[in-house]
């Protein structure tokens, strides 16, 4: 079976529209939380929004005959990532600006992922960090302590909230390598479905236990909801696939580092939300940190 030709307008598509438009997708979740968070509390509202994905991905797993995997080993890594990933993440971020954090800020905390995660990679995976990727850490973590110490001393936030935000930094990245060391060969239909059940029975426990349990079905509730189901946890995921069919899962990682001013970006109109010079400053270092360690390669 012959492949596509590479037209101009295909290598187009592949190296730059579609993942840019997958970065615009991932940077839109903080948004949509924001949106939705003053109508249910935030482990109430993954809850809703992680039964929904599992239920979804079940059933597409089921219509196309997808593989289970029958070791329980498998499955209790697949749940494991799927709490680190989903609970934590996205747990640690909802809370953090339930708590008053802003998105935009939110964003950029959690943005310095990449950095973690390349640090991480030295002992849990046994890659070689250069000295480039440390100087990028070094710029991130500057970057990070310039708007944050600007945020707490407008009132946007407390150390509470930024905590959270670090909660969901390393969720998202203990869960990354974790997925990369022992989730690897998942079926990525039943393999999300195992992990989106899991992080749905994490947050209905802590929903039970903290919250009231209480949703406001407004419109713009439910617009939040099906935006962050519909488009971030089928759209993004299933965008994705085909990126790394393509081969241009590499770029997509190369353009994480533009998340966080993205979502800064989008936060602006719709919510108001500014960053003075200093934590303009404090941005631009987070996205050169992050671009020195992405756009640098890890040598054995």
């Amino acid at each position: 079976m012959s492949s596509a030709p590479n037209t101009p307008t295909a290598t187009l598509a592949t190296t730059v529209l579609m993942p840019a438009l997958f970065v615009f997708l991932w940077s839109t979740g903080f948004i949509g939380g924001k949106l939705g968070l003053p109508h249910a509390e935030p482990m109430t509202f993954l809850a809703i929004r992680f039964a929904i994905v599992a239920a979804g991905l079940t059933l597409v797993a089921l219509v196309f005959r997808a593989a289970w995997p029958r070791d329980w080993r498998q499955i209790a890594h697949l749940a494991v990532v799927g709490i680190l990933l989903h609970g934590f993440y996205l747990g640690g971020v909802f809370a953090a600006i339930h708590d008053g954090v802003e998105a935009g800020t939110s964003a950029l905390i959690v943005g310095i992922q990449p950095i973690l995660t390349a640090i991480l990679a030295g002992p849990v995976l046994g890659e070689r960090v250069t000295r480039r990727q440390w100087a990028g850490f070094l710029l991130g973590l500057t970057g990070v302590g310039l708007v944050v110490e600007q945020k707490l001393g407008l009132g946007l936030g407390t150390p509470f909230g930024m905590g959270l935000c670090i909660v969901a930094l390393f969720g998202i990245t203990l869960g990354t390598l974790y997925q990369k060391r022992f989730c690897t060969a998942m079926d990525l239909r039943t393999g999300n479905a195992i992990q989106f059940g899991a992080a749905f029975l994490m947050t209905t426990t802590m929903a039970f236990i903290f919250e009231t349990r209480e949703v406001d079905w407004t419109p713009e509730f439910m617009i939040a909801l099906a935006w962050l189901v519909i488009v971030l946890s089928f759209g993004a995921i299933m965008l994705l696939m085909v990126l790394i069919r393509q081969g241009a899962a590499s770029r997509v990682a190369s353009l994480f580092f533009l998340v966080p001013p993205s979502a800064a970006l989008i936060a602006w109109p719709l919510f108001g939300e500014t960053f003075g010079i200093v934590a303009i400053v404090g941005m631009v270092l987070v996205v050169m940190g992050v671009a020195l360690v992405n756009l640098s390669p890890v040598r054995q």
